[in-house]
């Protein structure tokens, strides 16, 4: 049986989960399509997704048309999951981009039309909507030429346009409009054409599928996922026109996309390049120790349904694989482009509401992380404090909906902050001598901590003290000093240095007159990795660190209109363009900001634009806070080793 992975993808509220349910009920797998507004859609299964009428968590459902297995993955629309968008991407034949032929093309809808075309997705559009008041079939095609692609080839047209019995029919492949199109894109279709001579249907469908296999074509359907007009035209074009999964070759290679759990347990998601993966069956993952898979199964019209064994080209569920992540990979997938979303620069704390479950809550967040690296958790059980990295404030409700509903954790939030580091200036050295002022520690430590090139990191050696010093007394003092190193003189992590061992004593293993080993007198790991700390935070208040806030690079695309508006709020936000180019009347802006600029910029940009700009961030690199204002500073949690006598009074040998 062939098969095609398709993506449903689309800016928020355009249609796209109500399109997924349309094309379900007329494959005969749901008696009647759900309303996303009555909350009873499919695959929206969270009780937040039901209540805020939004997709959060890629989803996978099944259909067939004929011979051909469809496999959907419904994507999130909103803006602050465009992670979970793209990391669903890589993995799918072909796509569906849903636009609204009411509102038109949409900021959402230009970035993932980009994400689209970085990936190399197939894609076909549907205009959406037709049937309702106001809708523009032909505005919103002019505004996708525009703005996304001008290489458009219309297969279905709109009758009554703008009324509840809004009809759809199909245009022919030898309609003039779509052999000019094809022609294009086509030489034998444009030979045939300038000479005057009919089109061959057969001739321009392969063209089509040519076209649209490559990226230089873009069929164009139209409908209404809530009266079903129009789902012929596109379910023709889903099975004659996009390209199906390669089921060829071996062996077995597969990519995780997605890692969650449901009533059976933890499971992951994977896409079969190609091979075969059997129950039972003893997986190596990359870079991972080998686990068994004890189930197997894919996305059917009942539901997910249990199998032997599955093969190249299909979508399916492991379990048994407890290590599990996203973006682990199986043997070895073809290459094709990763998405490339950057990790957050925003983080936020999290605290229970009741103080009680503090330790539920760490294990709640545990798992949540480890289901998506996105999230990048820091735990401090020590200090009980707990932050998670963020793309947006929606992703908070997320989290905190999560918590509640699968673990009975409630949860709250500090503010949205941004995350800075420090970077040290010049070279500091200190030492702590065993037997001397007061140290309680058994051993002595000497270290230097230098200056290091920007993306250098920490790097840690051992000096001529390699020699002197037993490994476990260096791996000791190395991990003393990375732990020290997560708070830096104003609290933040520091990075971009070298850190050299000048000195080192100890007091070997020994033991008293017929007794065993006696740790009184004998040096251990935990003396140099206690003791190290206090070294290390004297050696950077004579170094002397800068603290680094995090900047983004921005692309911002507005009407020419708004562009000088645009301009000087960028200037009062303290941003830097630095490129620009202009296509029909929209400008297209690269710029620099400050990552805890960039809000203020999203909540002023709809209305200095009329919600016609598009923004689209990436973490670009860190900035020194500038002389003339004061560096912010993280609070610090538990002893500071920077405080040696309170140190030593609270961290006992």
């Amino acid at each position: 049986m062939p098969y095609l992975n398709l993506g449903i993808v689309a800016h928020v509220d355009a249609g796209k989960t109500s399109l997924t349910e349309r094309l379900l009920y007329e494959a005969g797998v749901l008696d009647a399509p759900g309303s996303v507004d009555r909350g009873t859609t499919r695959t929206d299964s969270m009780d937040l997704e039901r209540r805020r009428g939004i997709t959060i968590r890629a989803a996978v459902t099944s259909f067939a048309i004929d011979d051909l297995q469809v496999t959907v993955v419904d994507t999130p629309g909103h803006p602050d999951f465009v992670a979970e968008v793209e990391r669903s991407l890589t993995v799918l034949d072909a796509a569906v981009l849903v636009v609204s032929a009411v509102e038109g093309v949409q900021p959402q809808t230009v970035v993932i039309w980009r994400a689209l075309r970085r990936i190399g997705v197939p894609t076909v559009l549907m205009v959406n909507k037709v049937d309702r008041a106001g809708s523009d079939v032909a505005r919103a095609l002019d505004q996708v030429a525009r703005r996304l692609t001008p290489r458009l080839v219309t297969l279905a047209a709109v009758e009554g346009e703008g009324r509840p019995d809004a009809r759809v029919h199909g245009v022919p492949l030898t309609d003039p409009s779509v052999v000019q199109s094809v022609a294009d894109v086509d030489d034998l279709v444009l030979a045939r054409w300038v000479d005057g001579e009919p089109a061959r249907g057969r001739d321009v469908a392969g063209a089509v599928r040519r076209g649209v296999r490559d990226g230089a074509l873009t069929p164009v359907v139209v409908g209404s996922a809530v009266t079903g007009v129009g789902m012929t035209q596109l379910r023709q074009v889903l099975s004659g026109v996009l390209p199906r999964a390669d089921e060829a070759g071996v062996p077995a290679a597969a990519t995780v996309f997605a890692v969650d759990r449901d009533g059976g347990g933890r499971r992951a998601w994977v896409r079969l390049w190609s091979g075969e993966i059997a129950a039972r069956e003893l997986l190596v993952l990359a870079g991972r120790r080998p686990a068994r898979v004890t189930e197997v199964a894919v996305s059917a019209a009942g539901g997910s349904q249990a199998r032997t064994s599955v093969r190249g080209g299909q979508i399916a569920v492991l379990r048994g694989l407890a290590d599990v992540r996203v973006g682990d990979v199986i043997g070895r997938p073809p290459a094709r482009r990763q998405h490339r979303f950057a990790p957050p620069t925003m983080q936020a704390l999290v605290e229970p509401v009741d103080p009680n479950q503090r330790t539920a809550l760490f294990a709640a967040l545990t798992e949540l992380a480890d289901e998506d690296p996105l999230i990048d958790l820091r735990l401090d059980p020590a200090d009980g404090e707990a932050a998670v990295s963020l793309h947006g404030e929606v992703q908070k409700e997320v989290i905190a909906a999560l918590l509640d509903e699968r673990f009975g954790v409630r949860a709250r939030f500090s503010p949205t902050s941004v995350v800075c580091l420090e970077r040290v200036v010049g070279t500091g050295s200190s030492v702590e001598r065993l037997g001397q002022d007061d140290n309680p520690y058994l051993a002595t430590v000497g270290l230097r901590v230098q200056a290091a090139p920007v993306g250098h990191g920490v790097e840690f050696s051992p000096g001529v003290e390699r020699g002197n010093l037993p490994p476990a007394f260096i791996a000791a003092t190395e991990e003393g000093v990375r732990s020290a190193l997560r708070h830096g003189l104003r609290g933040w992590p520091v990075t971009d240095c070298l850190v050299t061992m000048t000195a080192s004593a100890y007091f070997p293993r020994q033991s008293r007159p017929h007794q065993k080993f006696d740790k009184s007198m004998s040096s251990v790991g935990a003396d140099f990795r206690n003791l190290t700390p206090v070294v290390v935070l004297a050696a950077l208040r004579q170094a002397r660190t800068v603290v680094c806030q995090p900047v983004e690079r921005i692309d911002l695309e507005v009407p020419d209109a708004s562009l000088t508006a645009v301009i000087a709020l960028l200037g009062r936000l303290r941003g830097a363009v630095v490129g620009s180019t202009w296509h029909a009347d929209r400008t297209r802006l690269t710029a620099t900001l400050l990552s805890a600029r960039v809000p203020d910029l999203a909540r002023a940009l709809p209305d200095l634009t009329g919600g016609e700009a598009v923004l689209v961030t990436e973490p670009h690199h860190h900035a020194p806070v500038p002389g003339d204002q004061d560096p912010p500073s993280r609070r610090r949690r538990g002893v500071d080793p920077g405080d040696r006598a309170t140190w030593f009074r609270h961290v006992p040998r």
